[in-house]
């Protein structure tokens, strides 16, 4: 996604793990974020002296995480662990095949979160000397300013006004990216969210199929069979029908008595095999429901895809007019120091002046 962040990348440790997210909803689920194990990596950006966690899966990113001294990686089982990013309002789970690899990659956590500690702590202590430098510097123009009293320092103020309104403009170009970066987590995160939904949907369907096509093989069976019952039934009532205009005594009156005691019979299985086509006929339109609500997952899924690559095109715009940015303050910072060397001349030509000056009225 930002190739230039990842050539000045390098990394330094890398693990296969199950990756999970929290589910944002109940904040007590997981929610797998890859069908199988992927790559997690620790990478060290030696410029910026940032340590990130990243792990791809496919053509996105399932994890890009900027290690914080806050952090803390806590082992809750013998084969996962898991950390809180609170920059993304997230927090990642990982599952390994073995306990030693959760060691390492436990380790090696705590190995880069002291390196950020201390990365920190170097940053600070830089700024503190920047910052001294900043206030002794105001101070020393002002002395210059009141031993000439004269206004050459006013050739200055345009290119500063220039440069303030570029720091003003990175610091806006950078919350506009940030804002970005957020809008494209939180797509991210909906993306997850639809395509565990969607891998849900597809099982349901997988398995309503298979009852389906089992239970439209027993619907035919039942068929014949209630059929065959059918022809049975007719064949026991003509009996029934012919014993009755006879007139039958004993034997006949118990014969005819198991006849309609197995008629009963017959007419009770065939009321259940009914109900059991009944039923049968449900499922298939609750199978049609869950087709609908899958496409329905897939439509949500292809259109998150594309408002994903909208923000991925705004981030690059976004960071090419960051470049163009830096690149134009690089400009007037030399035109700056053009500016104030040209001043030093100017000075040092009227210091010369003003000592002919003064050996003049002397004589």
């Amino acid at each position: 996604m930002f190739p230039h962040h990842r050539e000045r990348e390098q990394p330094i440790f890398s693990a296969r793990a199950h990756v999970f997210q929290i589910d944002p909803a109940t904040k007590r689920n997981w929610i797998p974020a890859s069908k199988h194990a992927v790559t997690v990596s620790f990478f060290y950006d030696a410029n910026r002296n940032v340590y990130r966690i990243i792990s791809v899966g496919g053509t996105k990113a399932i994890i890009n995480c900027t290690i914080t001294p806050s952090m803390t990686f806590t082992k809750t089982s013998q084969k996962f662990g898991q950390w809180a990013d609170s920059r993304a309002n997230t927090v990642y789970g990982l599952g390994f095949a073995t306990e030693q690899q959760l060691h390492q990659f436990s380790e090696k956590f705590k190995e880069v979160k002291d390196a950020a500690r201390l990365a920190r702590e170097k940053s600070q202590d830089k700024e503190l000397a920047n910052t001294a430098l900043t206030i002794a510097a105001p101070q020393f123009s002002q002395d210059l300013s009141d031993e000439l009293q004269s206004p050459p320092v006013m050739c200055v103020n345009g290119p500063e006004d220039k440069l303030f309104r570029s720091q003003s403009a990175d610091i806006t170009l950078s919350s506009e990216k940030e804002r970005i970066k957020k809008m494209l987590s939180e797509g991210s995160i909906c993306e997850m969210n639809l395509e565990a939904e969607l891998f849900t949907l597809q099982d349901s369907n997988t398995k309503l199929v298979a009852a389906l096509h089992e239970a439209n093989a027993n619907v035919e069976q039942w068929k014949k069979q209630l059929a065959a019952y059918q022809e049975e039934t007719d064949r026991l009532r003509d009996q029934v029908a012919e014993l009755e205009a006879h007139g039958g005594q004993g034997p006949s009156d118990l014969l005819k008595d198991e006849l309609t005691q197995s008629l009963e019979e017959l007419e009770a299985l065939l009321k259940a095999k009914d109900e059991e086509i009944h039923i049968l006929q449900n499922k298939k339109a609750e199978y049609h429901e869950m087709e609908q609500v899958r496409d329905e997952a897939i439509h949500r899924l292809q259109e998150m895809e594309m408002r994903n690559s909208e923000l991925e095109r705004r981030i690059q715009n976004t960071e090419q007019n960051l470049s163009n940015s830096l690149e134009e303050r690089d400009r007037m910072d030399t035109e700056i120091q053009r500016a104030i060397e040209i001043l030093d001349i100017k000075i040092f030509d009227l210091n010369d002046l003003r000592q002919s000056l003064v050996k003049l009225i002397d004589k």
